[in-house]
């Protein structure tokens, strides 16, 4: 077996109690004593310290790199203001999603945070697709999210002038001397902050949030209920190169002047189907929410039947919703069965159980916008 990849967290994490698992190439903590459920109502409630330092952090540098990437994702990335991050879209010649990645506009240059799994293909890509007059480093850095109500109290204490950021901005500071990136953003549905830091520095670093009162360190396992429950796609799950951003429900991620009629139509790979869909809405499948009853969970993988016994789809992530206090999923199904309130019919263990198409998100974000 192939030895797995470990962040600069990983002896920390075996010291903090983490029952370590494989993830995406890494030996990750899934869960910390706490336990799952109490992790996840800890993070809706207060705070908590998340390592997601498998994720690719890039740095892609040339001429006008935002225009550059842009031949690659669907979104208005020449548009982004310095300090701003937007989430994008890596796009394939038959209109599937190749990974959902961040960018930030740095001012000379783009930084970029990509998907574990995907990273050495995504580097690949934009070496191919940008070509030889831009550099793409991958970074070897620390990245650590501190989310939760509580997590502006606690960078309060750290970093002050972190807090004026708004979601999706990012900047430059320090705490206790580390320089820091940080962005006013996350995967949980709650306010907070994602945290860049060398690698030597990011277990000092971690100490140090982890003193304060509010915060207890997460695993993946109620990373995963949190996402879940903020409706939030989850790659190579909820996306892949089989879905378009349309059937997925991530419109809003093709940016307006990247749309048909806009200042810079098109020009990105598979724009040509993307488009289409997005205008004809011709489309066959869409992905939904889906709110269960009882307290059985519908995992990833169950077929969806209408009453009738004609199959509909199936789910791409499901599990228990701690918050919601239900079973709460996402999956595909038929244009005409995805209309709110539809009900549809779960296929678990040998049983068909009622599963209602709801809004998503199940929670109300906490992003904080100003």
């Amino acid at each position: 077996m192939t030895e797995l990849n470990r962040t600069p967290l990983h002896d920390l994490h075996l010291e903090l109690g983490g029952k370590m698992v494989e993830f995406a190439g890494y030996h990750m903590p899934v869960q910390f004593p706490l336990g799952v459920k109490k992790e996840h109502e800890h993070t809706r409630a207060e705070c908590g310290l998340f390592d997601v330092s498998h994720m690719g952090q890039v740095v892609v540098r040339g001429p006008e790199p935002a225009r550059a990437l842009e031949s690659l994702v669907c979104a208005d990335i020449v548009g982004l203001e310095t300090g701003q991050q937007r989430y994008a879209l890596f796009t394939g010649t038959e209109g599937g999603i190749l990974d959902d990645l961040m960018v930030v506009n740095a001012g000379d240059h783009l930084y970029l945070v990509v998907n574990a799994a995907c990273k050495a293909q995504d580097i690949a890509h934009l070496r191919t697709g940008l070509g030889g007059e831009y550099s793409v480093e991958e970074l070897d850095r620390g990245l650590l999210a501190l989310q939760g109500p509580k997590a502006a109290s606690v960078m309060e204490r750290l970093c002050p002038a972190a807090c004026e950021l708004v979601f999706m901005q990012h900047a430059r500071f320090e705490i206790d001397g580390m320089a820091v990136w940080i962005s006013r953003s996350g995967y949980t549905g709650e306010d907070g902050f994602e945290i860049s830091v060398a690698a030597e520095d990011a277990e000092r670093l971690a100490r140090r949030l982890l003193a304060e009162a509010e915060v207890e360190s997460i695993g993946l396992g109620a990373r995963d209920s949190l996402r879940l429950e903020a409706g939030l796609c989850l790659y190579g799950h909820d996306i892949d190169q089989t879905t378009t951003p349309i059937e997925a429900g991530l419109i809003w991620a093709i940016g307006k002047a990247r749309r048909a009629g806009g200042e810079r139509e098109a020009g990105f790979i598979g724009a040509d189907i993307i488009l289409h869909q997005l205008q004809a809405r011709d489309h066959r499948r869409k992905r939904v929410g889906l709110l269960g009853e009882g307290r059985a969970p519908v995992r990833e993988g169950a077929e969806l039947f209408d009453e009738a016994g004609h199959s509909l789809g199936h789910v791409t992530s499901g599990g228990f919703g701690p918050t919601v206090g239900k079973p709460v999923a996402m999956g595909y199904v038929t244009i005409d069965a995805a209309e709110i309130g539809n009900v549809v019919y779960a296929e678990v263990r040998g049983k068909r159980l009622p599963m209602t198409v709801s809004k998503m998100p199940f929670v109300t974000p906490g992003y904080h916008r100003g």
